[in-house]
């Protein structure tokens, strides 16, 4: 086990040199020579960017010969996604844009990662763009949506990159990076910047950057593990990593995004979904994946969560419930105490009494 976490952390903190354009987790060109030889076979299991892992039939790589295409039909797109050479453009930087790109495949991968490429930019300055980028695994594709250019009360992962603070009292620095898992049941909040529904985030600096911008989403037995790389240092830099979250297979990989009355334009030059060579066990693998509900065992509710400006959680404020519990505590245990005085003062007057 120690070795194995030894691997993924190398795995993770470089991106793969040599290949523009795909950021791959594994040893890169300046690996030691003794290094290799003692992961030996184990390294293969880790995704590195060879095309033995890359499938093909869920990835976006230019010159985009699948887009729209009916002689090859792997991406959809609506609204007003524009394509070009280099980009696939969500929304330009205009008001009241709306613009997505679904896979037609679904995906039945029980351990994935997906490498995105994309650009956030615009000309307004600080607080004066919006609304962001989000990417998504649901059960349902090209569906608009007031959630960044996509449907509300989804089934499935969304992660979103939000540059827009619409709460006012937030303690957040945009941009914003944060993930949801949803079941259909709850409702993402753009005035709250989707916090009560938030299992984690961090604060992410990539719009109007003047290099590439990379995001990784890692889900592997039950992990979700989100990192970035923005800073043009061909490293990843851990974002987001949680445990306890079930996923079906059988659902839809896609990207959206949305402005309002502030605008940029929202970018995907790549995404690359590689698969991940696990093992798993006879019960795991006797479990049907497309009829797994979405879900995360969570030890407390996201509603319970505040912000955090390191993009951590502390404990949340006292709600109503939480006040009534600790006021009957408080009660039960000045009882407590009453009982336990009366019976103490009792036993020393009866004690007294012996004496005279």
């Amino acid at each position: 086990m120690a070795a194995e976490g030894w691997i993924c952390l190398w795995g993770w903190g470089r991106r793969c040199l040599g290949r523009p354009g795909l950021p791959g987790p594994g040893p890169g060109p300046t690996t030691p020579l003794f290094l290799l030889l003692l992961l030996g076979s184990v390294t293969a299991d880790i995704t590195d960017g060879n095309s033995e892992h890359l499938k093909r039939e869920h990835s976006l790589i230019k010159p985009y010969q699948g887009v729209g295409s009916s002689s090859m039909p792997l991406w959809d797109f609506q609204g007003s996604t524009m394509l070009t050479s280099q980009y696939v453009r969500l929304t330009p930087d205009e008001r009241s844009k709306e613009g997505s790109i679904w896979n037609h495949q679904p995906c039945f991968l029980k351990d994935w990662e997906m490498h995105v490429h994309f650009k956030v930019h615009g000309t307004g300055k600080k607080n004066l763009h919006g609304d962001g980028i989000a990417l998504w695994y649901t059960r349902d594709r090209l569906v608009p949506g007031p959630v960044f250019g996509s449907k509300d009360n989804f089934h499935g992962l969304a992660i979103f990159l939000d540059t827009y603070p619409n709460d006012e009292t937030t303690e957040r620095v945009f941009p914003y990076i944060s993930v949801m898992v949803n079941n259909g049941s709850l409702s993402y909040d753009h005035s709250k910047d989707g916090r009560w529904t938030e299992l984690a985030g961090c604060t992410a600096d990539f719009r109007n950057s003047d290099h590439d911008t990379f995001l990784a989403v890692r889900y592997s037995r039950g992990r979700l593990t989100v990192m970035t790389d923005l800073e043009d240092k061909n490293e990843w830099k851990n974002c987001i990593d949680i445990t306890g979250v079930r996923l079906p297979t059988g659902y839809y990989f896609g990207a959206s995004a949305g402005t309002g009355d502030l605008s940029d334009n929202h970018d995907i030059i790549s995404m690359k979904l590689f698969q991940l060579m696990v093992e798993h066990t006879p019960d795991e693998e006797s479990i049907d994946w497309t009829k797994i509900e979405p879900s995360v065992n969570f030890l407390k509710s996201p509603k319970d969560n505040v912000d955090d400006p390191t993009g951590n959680f502390r404990s949340g404020p006292l709600t109503g419930w939480r006040v009534f519990l600790l006021l009957l505590c408080a009660l039960l245990g000045i009882v407590v105490c009453a009982v336990v005085g009366a019976v103490v003062f009792q036993k020393r007057q009866e004690r007294n009494k012996r004496f005279y």
